[in-house]
């Protein structure tokens, strides 16, 4: 790549922006930096002058005027902060929210439009582009956040990609073969062709617009027992706490509907999803050592009693 392929791809992107300029297309008083500034106050609460300068990048005279006219409009309110008296929180009024959403609802139905230019076929390629780009051009401020990552339930392809994450991932981290993506396809393929929606869940976690991670909750064969499977948290998005909340999800889905008890079946190898169910109050009730998936393992079973402590709080 050239300075020129660079300089060629940002004289395109320009035009696709122009393309979505607020201004012109969403019949809205505000110049594109304006609406960005309406975006990160309606979605940062307690936002400040100095916040607001770093997260955009943007010359502190500029970002003055564009306060002072928003105040002037009744749309923002400013205050000292409660936390550094130097500084000045900044907050929507009522009708800045207004404004905010009524721009974020006529954004979406831009972007919408331009999207529908793209064959459904090819977005699951424009997706991965746009965050090639993001990851090798970021920076820090650019870096996953807990706060970033959605737990949802799966849509279509999503429970292909469990079985196929599952293969891969075991693979490459433990060199497992064929068999454990064996089990997991059959897993999978039970829930999908039999289930009951109201005892049965599947929650994928998802940062960026693309899957990176996902659990399980079935029926057991004990009268009253949910099963907890196939937790899997790609290597990307480990450390923000998302096997904690898929985790957490599971128990308070479990003990919702009625569940007495929640277990689960692990290996002693997965030494970080161990961690995990400790830290949510399971207990290890048995070990068997077999050789499984090309390896010599320790199985173990571990076990929640859903009644012990309902009040106990988890991850969100």
């Amino acid at each position: 790549m050239t300075v020129q392929d660079i300089r060629s791809f940002n004289r395109f992107y320009t035009n696709v922006i122009g393309a979505l300029d607020y201004g012109r297309h969403l019949y809205a008083p505000y110049t594109l930096t304006e609406s960005r500034v309406l975006y990160e106050l309606a979605h940062t609460p307690q936002a400040d002058a100095a916040d607001l300068r770093t997260e955009l990048s943007l010359d502190s005279g500029y970002l003055s005027r564009i306060l002072n006219k928003f105040e002037q409009d009744g749309l923002v309110e400013r205050a000292t902060s409660e936390k550094d008296p130097r500084r000045r929180r900044i907050t929507l009024t009522a009708r800045g929210r207004e404004a905010a959403a009524l721009l974020d609802e006529r954004a979406r139905r831009t972007v919408g439009t331009l999207l529908a230019t793209v064959p459904p076929a090819d977005r699951p390629r424009l997706t991965e582009a746009m965050l090639t780009v993001r990851t090798l051009l970021g920076d820090s401020r650019t870096a996953p956040r807990p706060e970033d990552v959605l737990l949802r339930e799966p849509g279509p392809g999503d429970l292909g990609w469990i079985v196929q994450r599952n293969a891969a991932l075991y693979a490459a981290e433990y060199g497992w073969n064929a068999d454990y993506e064996g089990l997991v396809a059959r897993i999978v393929a039970d829930f999908a062709e039999d289930h009951d929606p109201h005892l049965e869940r599947v929650w994928i976690a998802e940062l960026d617009g693309r899957p990176v991670g996902c659990v399980m909750c079935v029926r057991d064969e004990a009268p009253g027992t949910a099963r907890l499977r196939l937790l899997l948290v790609e290597p990307e998005a480990r450390g923000l706490g998302v096997g904690d909340r898929l985790v957490g999800a599971v128990i308070g889905f479990a003990r919702g509907v009625g569940y007495h008890e929640l277990v689960l079946w692990t290996n002693d190898v997965l030494t970080a999803a161990r961690r995990i169910y400790l830290r949510q109050g399971f207990t290890l009730v048995a070990e068997k050592p077999h050789r499984s998936f090309g390896a010599d393992l320790t199985g173990q079973d571990w076990r929640l009693d859903l009644r012990a402590d309902p009040d106990r709080p988890g991850p969100r």
